[in-house]
């Protein structure tokens, strides 16, 4: 099918996300969901959620980014330069189904935008199909080993400090935390910046970052640094926000610990699910504490936790405010809710620990 011209300013795509929308697999198209500067979502393809908003499905607020049952159907919301594959099972890898659907987009012509480990550029099948003019970007492809880089201690030199968002288990909420809390700060007079660490953040449009899960392990602490000192250079801001990945105490997800040593954050927010009693992909392994975690952060690195960020995943709005007291009364550190609590509640997280970066004009209300 002939490629036609697009008038808009970003690439306009649907996300394909069949069967997991606002679910744990589904965490890349709920982040674009909720931000993308990269891409203009114009649709989530989820046939078991068709018809509905998908602001609505995720957060309980409309966003006119309507949920359609195939890709027939976004195509007929208007004119689409793109595909983006929303899906992020642990096994980074496409089912045939999903295989199907996104030869079906190459086919009519759509760029194809690919977050898992499962590169479609090395994939026989995919190859041949986008040699007709289309693109697949694979997003998690690492660079050529000879252009990766070791830990060099250059860290040291970036002037300004470094906040990492990291949590308690994996698809718990990290990445929507750090890119808030980016928000709210520089809608706050303090200049900030997000370092992204996955493929979601990637492709929502984050300047700097890396998808760490997918650099050889030599490389993943230096990898992190050149990122964040790369973000340092370009931008100069006030300070930089990490985003974390898995947990510290994760028996699979490792990348905290390049996140922590690479970046060598002076603060740490903790993303914490209470809710959730089991490690999301392994069921027979229970949840740690926030304790536990704060303890296991603050022994591993030279760093304090200063706040908790909760994900009120099967929690009422009550048990959420039962939350948020009991940790500030047992730690005597801040907490909130990302989603449901004003900003005033995170910025204060920040301000308390780094007072030197609150604006002169700022006022914080809780």
């Amino acid at each position: 099918m002939p490629r036609q011209p697009n008038v808009h300013a970003r690439p306009r795509a649907t996300v394909f996300c069949e069967g997991n929308f606002a679910g744990i697999d589904g965490k890349t198209a709920n982040g674009l969901v909720r931000q993308s500067e990269r891409y203009e979502i114009t649709s989530i393809i989820d046939s078991t959620r068709a018809r509905q908003d998908a602001g609505t499905v995720l957060d309980g607020t409309p966003n006119g980014i309507p949920i359609v049952a195939d890709l027939a159907a976004a195509r007929r919301l208007g004119h689409l330069d793109c595909c983006i594959v929303g899906v992020a099972p642990t096994s980074g890898l496409l089912s045939p189904i999903e295989r199907a659907v996104i030869l079906r987009a190459i086919d009519e012509g759509l760029d194809v935008v690919n977050g898992l480990h499962d590169f479609l550029n090395d994939d026989v099948e995919f190859a041949a199909a986008a040699a007709r003019g289309v693109t697949i970007s694979d997003v998690r492809r690492p660079r050529a080993k000879k252009d990766l880089h070791m830990f060099s201690g250059r860290i040291h030199d970036v002037g300004c400090p470094r906040i990492a968002v990291l949590g308690t288990d994996g698809a718990i909420g990290k990445r929507t935390t750090a890119t808030v809390l980016t928000r709210v700060l520089n809608d706050a007079g303090v200049r900030a910046v997000l370092v992204g660490t996955g493929q979601t953040s990637l492709i929502q449009g984050a300047r700097h970052g890396v998808a760490l899960d997918a650099i050889p392990a030599q490389f993943v602490t230096g990898e992190l640094e050149d990122a964040v000192v790369g973000a340092w250079e370009a931008e100069h801001p006030d300070v930089i926000i990490v985003e974390g990945q898995g947990a510290l105490s994760h028996p699979t997800y490792l990348s905290s610990t390049a996140i922590l040593r690479g970046s060598l954050p002076a603060g740490v927010i903790l993303q914490h699910a209470p809710a959730r009693t089991m490690l999301s992909d392994f069921s027979d392994l229970p949840m740690p504490t926030v304790i536990s975690e704060i303890s296991l952060i603050e022994t591993f690195a030279r760093t304090t936790v200063m706040g908790i960020t909760i994900n009120h995943e099967n929690m009422t709005d009550a048990e959420v405010s039962v939350a948020i007291a009991g940790y500030e009364a047992v730690l005597g550190i801040p907490a909130t809710d990302v989603l449901t609590r004003p900003p005033g509640a995170l910025l204060d997280m920040v301000f308390r620990t780094f007072p030197a970066l609150r604006p002169a004009h700022a006022i914080v209300q809780r």
